[in-house]
């Protein structure tokens, strides 16, 4: 058993994050849709903008999610292709 606790912690924070519904609902759209933006996720969320910007912080924090611009919108995608293993396991 290899008991080196450092190499733990970057998979240990990413399930930190992904473990609250509203982050993991966000990830499995965007895994589902390849990108969307705050407009379209928090229609299918029906969450206030704002709650939805604070998940998408510390989704981003965490180097889960990306954004682009494209014109006025953002649009999120997933940048870590550990998340997308974690996903593809889970659902």
């Amino acid at each position: 058993m290899d008991k080196d606790f450092a190499k733990y912690n970057e998979k240990a924070e990413i399930l930190k994050v992904l473990a609250h519904p509203v982050r993991l609902c966000i990830v499995k759209g965007l895994l589902e849709k390849g990108t969307c933006n705050v407009s379209n996720m928090q229609h299918c969320l029906e969450i206030p903008q704002s709650t939805l910007s604070q998940h998408i912080q510390k989704l981003k924090a965490a180097g889960i999610i990306e954004g682009r611009r494209n014109g006025v919108e953002i649009n999120y995608r997933i940048c870590n292709p550990l998340v997308v293993k974690l996903l593809e396991v889970l659902f």
